[in-house]
């Protein structure tokens, strides 16, 4: 105690110092919590996204209607609510519909202004001058800022708002203030899992989380099947490769990524030249691919399919601990007869050519195959921009989060049939609970930082493990039946039986036991889940187990929507509480700016408090309290004569 007594008394070296920061973190105990906003399940759907990041899932909308209330039409209001989505493409477009572009400059500044101070009232002048655009912070500060000693308020404001528009700095400045009002909706976004596969630009969401000001992320099956990919794990790489393919995605895996796929494309070509590959069709329909690309996708489809198989058998076979002996599937194949056994029944297979498959050795790459993961695994390993980003998961990500009496993850966590945690046996140690997922985590880590070669392997091994595998917390089925639907046409054995977890999703007690097992308090707390969609044509409810349990999984994903009857819920955590949204599909950027279409959402409380809470109610609220307590305790030394207050006075 002595000696952190003693560092604190360098930082506030007198009484007076460590006083007045007693009074200043006292009075931010007392303001309302930042507003916290929870998206999952964003399956590279950009666009859709951006936009709701932009509005905040309607927080920009809400304060728009605090500030202006019946003084501003619904018209009016929509317009001002897309210029702070969208600030340089709207002036655009008013530049050719306005007649005095001057007064519109004016009008809309003094708007902004007026919400801006109310979005910044919560925070303390420290915390929004920290926020401000670094070349427009004093004039920002000046206008949002209440200023008592001036009694011509009204002349004060106008002479400089009037000096912005003559300067010809009014569009910049109303792009500064908009981006502001959308920084200080949200004091903090969480991403609960599954940025990447299905849509078009995960590398875009990624660019965009780059530059966000506060964020964490739980990792998402689809996230950490990534990770391994980047690091070459030949199962995982695999994996991304035909997802990618399946859904469309070539030109993000070359554009976005730099991958080079002439090698695969190559060898698809030519190794399956006589087969039409139709059971690889595209997940998603596209017009606009010729017959010829068409049929470039599927052999190319075919073709990383069975080399995925190859790679998952060889890892299956290198990690007996894992218990997943029986989905090598490949020595399952009788090649003579077209039948495969599985699950203790034989099954015709519906596509029975296999040229790069040897049925005396049939999990060995063909030397074509290995040459061409060989070079895949080159670009993985070598793309910068790839490797930066999945830096970014690391360092703002884990399997969980606990967060402001919370429990945020993206998949289950694994029960026993009686409800009670399932034991885990991960690489010879037996974990269940908090304990499996911590484990976990320090081998995701381990695959990117472990010096010892062996280690990181079982690392990036891992990887594969969390994304597929009966007990992996992110998965959370007994099996991913990707050879199922590729070769069979059963539909009974196509199907993926959840884990446990599932079917005590609405019960209070399970949930509150998942609660205290993190350490929650399970009369507050919340568990905020992603992964599973919710399916609302069909009844389903987000919020379960008597509100304990939120899942915002709501079809991001447009391959979702036909299941789920909307395209995505997020969740808003603010200090009057829990609110939650579900979003209609989002039409376009373009009809946003141009017509002023917002997403249609529609609202619904969670959980709502009469009292608001307040910053001291939030876990930076306890390490304030904290840092008060030793504050105080370093007052009572220098008063004691226990420490020496060092003078102001210089010698």
């Amino acid at each position: 105690m002595e000696r952190s007594l003693s560092i604190l008394s360098e930082m506030f070296p007198t009484i007076s110092s460590a006083s007045t920061e007693i009074i200043n973190l006292q009075s931010i105990l007392n303001l309302p919590k930042g507003t916290e906003h929870f998206m999952s399940d964003l399956h590279g759907e950009f666009d859709a996204f951006s936009h709701v990041l932009r509005n905040g899932s309607g927080a920009v909308r809400k304060k728009i209607d605090d500030v202006f209330g019946h003084t501003l039409g619904t018209e009016e209001k929509l317009l001002l609510a897309t210029l702070i989505y969208y600030p340089r493409e709207k002036m655009e477009i008013e530049r050719s519909r306005q007649m005095d572009m001057n007064n519109w400059y004016k009008v809309t500044l003094y708007r902004l202004i007026e919400v801006c101070k109310t979005c910044s009232s919560k925070y303390t002048r420290s915390k929004v001058r920290k926020a401000l655009p670094k070349d427009y912070a004093y004039v920002i500060e000046e206008l949002i800022t209440e200023k008592p000693e001036v009694l011509n308020k009204e002349a004060y404001y106008d002479s400089i708002v009037n000096t912005i528009v003559e300067i010809g700095n009014a569009e910049d400045f109303i792009v500064e203030l908009a981006e502001l009002i959308q920084r200080l909706v949200i004091d903090r976004l969480h991403i609960i899992g599954d940025i990447y596969d299905r849509g078009a630009a995960p590398h875009f969401i990624m660019d965009t989380l780059e530059n966000y000001h506060s964020f964490d992320i739980q990792w998402g099956n689809h996230d950490v099947v990534w990770m391994g990919a980047a690091l070459g794990q030949e199962a995982c790489m695999t994996n991304v490769l035909r997802t990618s393919i399946r859904y469309g995605n070539l030109d993000f895996l070359e554009d976005g990524y730099g991958i080079n796929l002439l090698p695969l494309a190559t060898f698809a070509m030519e190794a399956y030249r006589d087969d039409e590959c139709q059971n690889f069709a595209l997940a998603v329909k596209d017009e606009g691919l010729g017959i010829e690309e068409m049929r470039l996708n599927r052999k190319m489809h075919k073709a990383i399919t069975i080399m995925m198989l190859k790679a998952e058998a060889q890892l299956i076979q290198r990690r007996p601990e894992f218990g997943m002996e029986h989905r090598t599937i490949l020595d399952h194949i009788d090649y003579e007869n077209g039948t495969v056994e599985l699950e203790g029944k034989t099954y015709p297979l519906k596509d029975t050519f296999f040229p790069t498959i040897d049925p005396k050795d049939p999990f060995a790459y063909s030397p074509e195959e290995a040459e061409v993961l060989q070079r895949l695994a080159h670009s993985f390993r070598h793309c910068e921009k790839l490797q930066k980003h999945m830096h970014l998961l690391l360092e703002k990500g884990n399997l969980y989060r606990v967060f402001n009496g919370n429990l945020l993850y993206h998949g289950c966590m694994p029960l026993k049939g009686d409800g009670t945690f399932k034991t885990v046996k991960v690489y010879g140690a037996e974990y269940a609970g908090k304990a499996l997922y911590d484990a976990l985590e320090a081998y995701v880590r381990q695959a990117f930082f472990a010096l010892d070669e062996e280690e990181g392997r079982k690392g990036k091994d891992i990887l594969w493990y969390l994304w597929c595998a009966p007990d992996s917390p992110l998965f959370g089925k007994n099996k991913m039946a990707t050879f199922e639907r590729c070769f069979l046409s059963d539909p009974e054995i196509q199907k993926e039986d959840k884990d446990h977890y599932y079917k005590y999703l609405d019960d209070p007690k399970i949930a509150e036991r998942i609660l205290e097992e993190f350490g929650l308090d399970s009369a507050e707390g919340h568990i905020i889940n992603g992964h599973m969609p919710v399916h609302r044509l069909e009844g389903e409810k987000p919020v379960k187990a008597d509100g304990k349990v939120i899942v915002i999984d709501g079809g991001f994903s447009k391959a979702y929507r036909r299941e789920t009857g909307i395209a995505g819920y997020t969740l808003i955590y603010n200090s009057y509480g829990l609110t939650l949204t579900a979003h209609e599909p989002f039409i376009s950027q373009d009809e946003a700016i141009r017509n002023g279409i917002d997403i249609v959402s529609r609202q619904e409380a969670v959980e709502h408090t009469t009292t608001r809470k307040l910053v001291g109610d939030t876990d930076n609220g306890k390490a304030i309290q904290k840092r008060i307590g030793e504050l105080k305790a370093l007052i009572r030394a220098y008063r004691t004569g226990a420490l020496i207050e060092k003078s102001n006075i210089k010698e």
